[in-house]
């Protein structure tokens, strides 16, 4: 019985990796060898940079926070402090959201939480 070649699997894999890297830069959207080593960068900085934007919008969050309690005047480790002692469960991301939109109620919050001090 003849031996059988991995013409067609082989070819469907590469374009299948060419595919994926289409629209990069020099060499490495064309040939394959490169185009393998981008592949994979590309990969690992993506499953590394989906960890980093938690991080960047938790100090977005933070630093918008800052912001409007300095307006309040309070600090923002004092604010926070305030919001565990009153018991008030909300994350930094909603609280970012309330002193954009509603300034009002997020003065309410900072008494709320200056009180608990």
């Amino acid at each position: 019985m003849p031996r059988t070649r991995i013409g067609a699997a082989k070819k469907r894999k590469n374009k299948r990796i060419l595919k994926s890297v289409k629209g990069y830069r020099g060499p490495s959207g064309r040939q394959l060898r490169l185009a393998k080593e981008a592949s994979v960068r590309a990969g690992a900085r993506a499953t590394a940079d989906r960890k980093l934007r938690k991080r960047d919008f938790r100090r977005l969050w933070i630093t918008r926070l800052s912001a409007a309690c300095k307006s309040s005047d309070i600090s923002y480790s004092h604010f926070i402090n305030g919001l565990k002692k009153a018991n008030i469960n909300l994350n930094r991301k909603m609280l970012s959201e309330i002193a954009i939109d509603d300034p009002a109620a997020f003065k309410k919050i900072v008494e709320e939480a200056k009180a608990a001090l």
